[in-house]
């Protein structure tokens, strides 16, 4: 009897499976795509299949896949030194600090270097609470800030309900509704949400309260948009009670909203950014921490209880260094603006074509569409936090897009649309075809 022989890619898959675990998952059932190279928005797979990758990997790839003008600069730092503790300092180190600091804004000047974006804003929670003598954090139940005990505390995201027993303490949620699902109009929309953070600082005890957290843009609960004039006014109480503001922007940061960081849309400054993912376009695992000179000095002359081994490793700060100048080399900022209109015009095409397709929400090239049952009513295709059996729709689009060709997240009832930002309108109008086919399926749902 001859024994059938499995693909390559199927090898792959198989020892992946069965000696690697994948986050945010059952183990059985899963079915990966085997990437074998990247190249601008495009993944292949060992069987030669090409797939556009309509969400950047995870929000993250954003000059795009296959650069090599990062692999170079890496190679050209580990031959020089691949590490050394965070007590020396390297020439890249010192160059990456100064470019940060002219990209930020304000005084935005001091850059403490973390491993992804949960030590970066794991560092900002220590340092707001050391800087401000308190302890409580106030932040949005819908948003998400990582996966490690701290953050993942200040985060609302779901996915921490499995360990929410062993959440830290001194982390408050608020409600910020959204406008499609806010039913009273959207002149009350900014004052009622204004009022709710101002009644819970009340009821905290503004003393009591070292920082907001929030995101630049809201990022994996759905690009859920802030009503406008928020942030500003988040600034201001902020300033009125002196709690620190610590803005979130590694998923939003980096061009990603059309501008370097997604707060700029808001015309504010915080005294914290908490960056990763586009700041080396996830080619190595990095962060960073941006704090303001006002909260830098007082560590002059006390010692600042913050540290990582690998803070500052200097074959990531290459990587980083060489990544910020892609962006200004090939115009990736202002190439995720004008794509992002292109893309918004391309969307209220779809809406008109698509009866499932309840909102589209987008900043830049960090988008979402949100599928529902009934565009009258907005019941949701899936709901928040939807068990298995409230996903059977959802899974069939998911499953339509990836066999169509593409790599995109989608969550409960959204499709995120998020391209590196080098995508080109020819490849916008590929990705959203495979993704109008993929909704029709929704359509068959709507009652």
């Amino acid at each position: 009897m001859q024994t059938k022989t499995l693909s390559e890619s199927a090898n792959i898959i198989q020892d992946n499976l069965d000696y690697t675990l994948f986050s945010w998952s059952k183990q059985k059932g899963i079915a990966p795509i085997a990437v074998k190279y990247g190249e601008g928005v495009y993944l292949y797979d060992y069987d030669g299949k090409r797939y556009i990758d309509f969400s950047s990997g995870l929000m993250n790839v954003n000059i795009g896949h296959g650069n090599q003008r990062v692999t170079e600069a890496v190679v050209k730092q580990m031959q020089q030194v691949a590490y050394v503790t965070p007590s020396c300092v390297t020439k890249v180190r010192g160059e990456l600090g100064k470019k940060l600091s002219e990209i930020c804004p304000g005084d935005l000047n001091k850059a403490f270097f973390t491993l992804c974006g949960a030590t970066s804003i794991e560092n900002g929670i220590k340092l707001a609470r050391m800087y401000t003598g308190r302890h409580k954090i106030l932040a949005r139940y819908q948003s998400y800030h990582g996966s490690t005990y701290g953050v993942m505390s200040a985060g609302g995201d779901p996915r921490k309900l499995p360990a929410d027993a062993q959440q830290a303490p001194n982390f408050v949620h608020f409600d910020l509704p959204y406008l499609y699902r806010w039913p009273y109009g959207e002149e009350s929309l900014l004052t009622e949400s204004v009022a709710q953070l101002e009644r819970l600082i009340a009821y905290e005890g503004s003393a009591n309260i070292a920082a907001i957290l929030l995101e630049g843009e809201s990022g994996s609960s759905g690009c859920l948009q802030y009503p406008v004039g928020y942030l500003k006014q988040v600034r201001e109480i902020c300033n009125k009670y002196g709690i620190l503001l610590i803005i979130d922007e590694v998923m939003s940061g980096f061009g990603r909203t059309g501008k370097w960081f997604g707060f700029q849309n808001h015309g504010i400054i915080p005294d914290m950014i908490a960056m990763a993912k586009g700041l080396t376009s996830g080619y190595l695992p990095f962060g960073c921490l941006m704090v303001s000179d006002k909260i830098a000095s007082k560590y002059e002359d006390t010692m600042l209880a913050l540290g990582l081994t690998y803070s500052a490793h200097p074959v990531s700060c290459a990587a980083a260094l060489e990544t910020l100048s892609i962006y200004e080399d090939e115009n990736l900022i202002a190439n995720a603006a004008a794509m992002g209109k292109y893309m918004n015009e391309q969307l209220e095409k779809l809406k008109k074509k698509h009866p499932s397709i309840g909102d589209w929400r987008n900043t830049g090239l960090l988008g979402v569409i949100e599928l529902v049952k009934n565009q009258k009513t907005k019941e949701p295709m899936a709901p928040f936090n939807a068990k298995p059996d409230e996903m059977v729709v959802m899974n069939k689009v998911a499953a339509k897009i990836k066999e169509l060709g593409m790599y995109t997240f989608v969550r409960w009832g959204y499709v995120f649309v998020a391209p590196p930002l080098c995508v080109t309108k020819e490849q916008i109008d590929e990705g959203l075809a495979i993704i109008s086919e993929a909704i029709a399926i929704a359509d068959e749902h709507v009652n």
